[in-house]
């Protein structure tokens, strides 16, 4: 085998996401549901991006969407405390996770989630019977692209990055990763993940 390890990211790689469909479930409208989302993913201030680092509480910036956002607060408030209504698995990839596993790799995660999220989205995936590790923004209140992070999941597990590939869905991320010493490849789709991960298994 070329590597020894398989690092994953978790959002758009391990699951997709129905944040949209979460509002409409909800009773919203397309364009309004959009608009609602907006507000929290598109957030020039970054409100997610502080769950994220782990630096704030999950109640503490709730109250901070309701005070920018009064108007949606039942939305919001909604949405925010029912996180595990959020992702959408993705059995073909965990399959193909529990493969390189069977075949002798590696499996590692690592993300940049909340803390509480991270823990409603991984209770019962699949995939997590087969992980050795893993390192999350929270856990050390910084995130990727920042060296730092991946440096930290080297450090825990004595990876070397020279037997690590990363697989991430955003460029600044499987760049981290390459300034680092690990070969990376970003996910543009399920389809483009699932051959990647048949060429690993069949080397």
């Amino acid at each position: 085998m070329k590597y020894r390890n398989v690092i994953f990211d978790i959002g758009c790689v391990l699951f997709d996401y129905r944040w949209k469909e979460m509002f409409m479930d909800y009773g919203l409208e397309e364009e309004e549901a959009l608009r609602v989302g907006n507000l929290i993913f598109a957030d020039p201030e970054e409100l997610w991006h502080e769950m994220d680092l782990g630096n704030r509480s999950v109640e503490d910036i709730t109250e901070e969407y309701v005070r920018r956002f009064p108007k949606e607060e039942e939305y919001l408030r909604w949405f925010i405390a029912h996180g595990e209504y959020m992702q959408v698995p993705r059995p073909k990839v965990w399959k193909k996770v529990h493969e390189l596993k069977e075949k002798g790799y590696n499996i590692y995660l690592l993300s940049n989630y909340p803390e509480d999220l991270f823990h409603k989205h991984t209770e019962y995936a699949d995939f997590m019977k087969d992980v050795d590790g893993y390192m999350v923004s929270f856990m050390i209140h910084d995130t990727k692209p920042s060296p730092a992070i991946y440096q930290a999941l080297m450090d825990r597990y004595d990876l070397k990055p020279q037997e690590c590939i990363f697989f991430d869905d955003r460029a600044e991320n499987v760049e981290g990763a390459i300034a680092l010493g690990m070969a990376s490849k970003q996910v543009l789709s399920q389809e483009g993940l699932l051959e990647d991960l048949k060429i690993l298994l069949e080397e």
